[in-house]
């Protein structure tokens, strides 16, 4: 024979089972079965329940119902409060991002016109994003002449540029507004023995321009457009360029370009024409990228002087010059 405990174990399971069939099973909310027993009786280990209590079935799918709601309600409330309490994630990427340059070059020629020789240059550009297409850019160049004899003698030479600029760009192309602020330690056309080397618009010691650029991009083709208006001597200097990037290996490309230059009494020499072409420059450069940061750019270029330089240029170097020279940039 049972004994008492045994029958009750056995009659609790069947009421269990009855509710299931009953009520559906909800094994998450299974609890609330275990307090609704009133309604069925044990005889023998042998559980029934009465008819009657069918309402008490509908109201405890109901409680089943609406427990199961304020469950789902109270768990979305607490994510919500969750996410509210979490710190928001930033991007890794930072804000701001440029580039350290040191270079040498065998010849300095700028927009078309020689300068000196064996120059050092060192220079940092930086850029920050103001909005989704527009960037402000800031940069700092300067170099020196290390040894160039010039006509006259020794010449000294050395220069530093600052530079802001804002960038836009459009699905078409990226726009330009840069302003360069010269100073020429050593004159425009630098300095030999203390004296200025040049007269008149080549001696001065500080110049500000403002130019607009624009670039386009079509596949490993990059075309150039820019003018700039230098307001110190009211000249204006316009170019065109092009240049194509072959890549060799995943490190290391090849990259040929092109510029041509026109100015308007642009630094010319009472010798030389005061509105024309300036010159035709092309290089090959040879960037080699060790990783992400470092990358060495060996290159060789030709200086072609035009009709507003040939005077200037030959009395120098001639019409036309071959240089080269080498650059070493960080990016950051």
């Amino acid at each position: 024979m049972q004994n008492q405990f045994t029958l009750d174990f056995q009659c609790y399971e069947q009421k269990i089972a009855i509710f299931h069939q009953n009520l559906g099973e909800n094994r998450n909310l299974a609890w609330i079965l275990l307090v609704n027993t009133s309604h069925c009786g044990c005889h023998n280990g042998i559980a029934s329940c009465d008819n009657k209590n069918t309402n008490n079935n509908t109201r405890m799918k109901t409680l089943l119902t609406l427990s199961s709601l304020a469950a789902l309600t109270a768990s979305a409330v607490a994510g919500a409060a969750e996410s509210a309490a979490a710190p928001t994630m930033t991007s890794s990427e930072p804000w701001i991002t440029g580039s350290i340059t040191a270079s040498y070059e065998t010849s300095y020629f700028f927009r078309g016109l020689w300068f000196s020789d064996n120059n050092v240059f060192n220079g940092v550009n930086l850029s920050a994003p103001l909005a989704e297409n527009l960037t402000l850019g800031f940069g700092a160049l300067y170099t020196q002449a290390a040894d160039t004899n010039a006509a006259g003698g020794d010449l000294e030479y050395s220069e530093l540029d600052l530079i802001g600029s804002l960038s836009y760009e459009t699905e078409f192309a990226t726009y330009g507004l840069v302003v360069t602020n010269y100073h020429f330690f050593d004159t425009f056309s630098g300095s030999i023995n203390g004296a200025s080397y040049g007269a008149g618009d080549l001696a001065v010691k500080n110049a500000l321009d403002i130019g607009l650029t624009a670039k386009k991009t079509l596949g490993d083709v990059n075309f150039y457009l820019g003018s700039w208006f230098d307001t110190k001597i009211d000249g204006w200097y316009f170019e065109a360029g092009v240049d194509y990037t072959y890549a060799i290996t995943d490190k290391l490309s090849l990259v040929p370009l092109v510029q041509m230059g026109y100015g308007i009494n642009y630094y010319t020499a009472a010798d030389s024409d005061s509105e024309g072409l300036t010159h035709i420059r092309a290089s090959l450069s040879a960037p080699y990228a060790f990783n992400d940061t470092l990358t060495i750019t060996p290159y060789v270029a030709g200086n072609f002087s035009l009709e507003t330089r040939k005077a200037q240029n030959n009395a120098e170097v001639g019409e036309n010059d071959l240089f080269g020279g080498i650059a070493l940039s960080y990016a950051f």
